[in-house]
């Protein structure tokens, strides 16, 4: 039988270590989101790569700029989600290294603390380069001016 002290402490430890698993659920989310964003990127290259026009066609010059930008996208997106993934990994190695520690009875507090912020650094990082691939997204859509009829007073106002 467990001793009433001996629970609490094994109550306060479970406590403690609830909150970095759900700090892992919202990270597991947000690198689904970044690998469905992966996945558009590669798919939208290799349907590009498919027509892919010679030099000298109207067309080639935008397609090449536009398969070194989904380049570039591929590689910051893959990035993130590396550091994002790290970041889950040292996270999970705070909740083992706090049931360990509680387990064998030895207290190595700050060493977690500096796991943990590392984790976060890197979690940091990881969403400073999903909003830069996200900037990055934007420059391949852009519209041309005419088709956006601006000026000819038939465009719909973005509050109707």
């Amino acid at each position: 039988m467990i001793a009433p002290t001996a629970a609490a402490e094994l109550a306060h430890t479970i406590q403690m270590a609830t909150a970095p698993v759900f700090l892992l659920t919202g990270i597991g989310a947000f690198l689904n989101v970044m690998v469905g964003r992966l996945a558009r990127v590669v798919d939208r290259a290799r349907a590009l790569e498919t027509r892919f026009t010679p030099v000298g066609h109207a067309d080639h010059d935008r397609q090449v700029w536009e398969l070194r930008l989904l380049d570039r996208r591929m590689r910051v997106v893959s990035r993130a989600i590396s550091l994002c993934t790290a970041s889950a990994a040292l996270i999970c190695g705070v909740v083992a290294g706090l049931f360990l520690a509680r387990l064998v009875g030895i207290g190595f507090s700050n060493t977690m603390a500096i796991i943990f912020a590392a984790a976060m650094l890197m979690l940091i990082g990881g969403l400073t380069m999903f909003l830069f691939e996200v900037h990055l997204s934007m420059k391949s859509i852009k519209i041309r001016h005419e088709l956006l009829e601006h000026g000819q007073g038939r465009g719909v106002r973005w509050w109707r």
